[in-house]
């Protein structure tokens, strides 16, 4: 794996103590770590899924919202490293274990002190659907 910035070192080391599934990508979308609870919500540890090219993981839980397949950009995670705003939204996802679930996803990026878009943080529950 490539270097990684301190900041996203930082951030796995945190994601990793935190109770809330918390998901992490870099500054080009690729997902580079999730904690145990995100694994739990996801269907899968992440030791054995390890790192995901923003192509797949976008893809991989079909992010959807009323039954409707959510795009990519509309993709709470996406949508805070693009725009370096905090996002926060509800989608269904289906976990790589088969099963669908409602989640709540609050997003948020990482930025270096220059400025400069090191990456986004995702930290998600599970909710109820209705």
């Amino acid at each position: 794996m490539a270097q990684q910035a301190i900041e996203l070192i930082l951030v796995r080391h945190l994601g990793s103590r935190m109770a809330v599934p918390v998901f992490v990508v870099n500054a080009v979308g690729d997902m580079v770590y999730y904690n145990g609870p995100a694994g739990d919500v996801l269907g899968r540890p992440f030791d054995e899924i390890n790192p995901m090219r923003f192509e797949d993981w976008t893809t991989a839980f079909r992010p959807s919202t009323d039954g409707r397949p959510v795009e990519v950009e509309a993709i709470p995670l996406v949508r805070a490293l693009h725009s370096s705003m905090p996002v926060h939204s509800t989608l269904e996802i289906v976990g790589a274990d088969g099963v669908g679930r409602t989640i709540s996803v609050t997003a948020f990026p990482l930025v270096s002190p220059t400025g400069e878009t090191l990456g986004a943080v995702a930290m998600f529950w599970e909710t109820k659907a209705g």
